[in-house]
């Protein structure tokens, strides 16, 4: 009998690793080895990382990239990567340098080369963009800044409930590398979309997701269509940011999973 796929979760700012459990138990129940390590400078828990945002700030999507690399490193075989918000750009990283065997980008953060710029991603990015000092602190959002970027799609109850389990200090410096992409040569919000020799990709979007419009995701998928390896799409219209660890995420765990399946993953 073989060893069971690992699979490597990759969370987004500003939401803490635990966040995926649900997806780690339901991964495991079907038969993958998944793991949720956290960001460089995370702590175990959310109160930990609340009450020490110093050990986050300053970390750059080359330091989150190569964090994870590490980890993948001591798995002993190429993982099935899951990543969402700027995790879903690190595991799209991962899965172009040869680490990963597949990827699952969920709501990605804006890799270099996405030109639409709507004005609820320039929203709600201001809590960081809006000083540049912020490049090199950790940042933490209000309850109303998470309602606008994470919880619009859900109730104003649910979204203070999930602010209050899962929002933790991020740092600013990714937000600051991926908005001055397109003008820099060597930016590491940069991905290889051509490469044919590696493994699928599947982008999923939220139709209502304010943090990264279904425009965004859209236009990133759209990057990919001349390499011909496999990169397919999926948008789940009525929901925000937060449907990886909202009320509804079983739906869109399901359809990775079974979208892992037409794969022979």
């Amino acid at each position: 009998m073989s060893d069971p796929t690992p699979v490597v979760f990759i969370h987004g700012l500003w939401i803490h690793s635990a966040a995926w459990q649900p997806w780690v138990d339901l991964y495991r129940a079907v038969g993958y080895a998944p793991i949720a390590p956290g960001w460089p400078g995370d702590a175990p828990t959310v109160e930990q990382v609340r009450a020490n945002p110093a050990a986050v700030a300053d970390k750059g999507l080359d330091d989150i990239t190569d964090a994870y690399a590490a980890v993948i490193a001591g798995l002993g075989a190429a993982p099935i990567v899951v990543g969402h918000s700027f995790g879903g750009l690190v595991a799209q990283k991962l899965l172009a340098g040869g680490a990963a065997a597949a990827a699952v980008a969920i709501d990605p953060g804006q890799i270099k080369g996405v030109k639409p710029l709507p004005f609820a991603q320039i929203r709600s990015g201001l809590p960081v963009l809006s000083r540049p000092g912020n490049k090199t602190k950790a940042v933490s959002l209000t309850k109303s800044q998470f309602r606008y970027g994470f919880g619009n799609a859900v109730s104003a109850e649910e979204s203070d409930e999930l602010f209050a389990a899962w929002a933790i200090p991020g740092p600013g410096k990714p937000l600051f590398e991926a908005s001055a992409a397109n003008f820099s040569k060597a930016s590491p919000a940069a991905v290889d979309t051509r490469k044919r020799d590696r493994g699928p990709l599947l982008i999923v979007s939220g139709g209502r997701d304010h943090t990264v419009p279904e425009v965004v995701a859209k236009a990133a998928h759209a990057l990919y269509a001349g390499s011909g390896a496999v990169t397919d799409y999926r948008a789940f219209p009525d929901r925000g940011h937060s449907l990886v660890f909202d009320h509804g995420w079983r739906e869109v765990a399901d359809y990775t999973l079974t979208w892992l399946n037409r794969q022979g993953l």
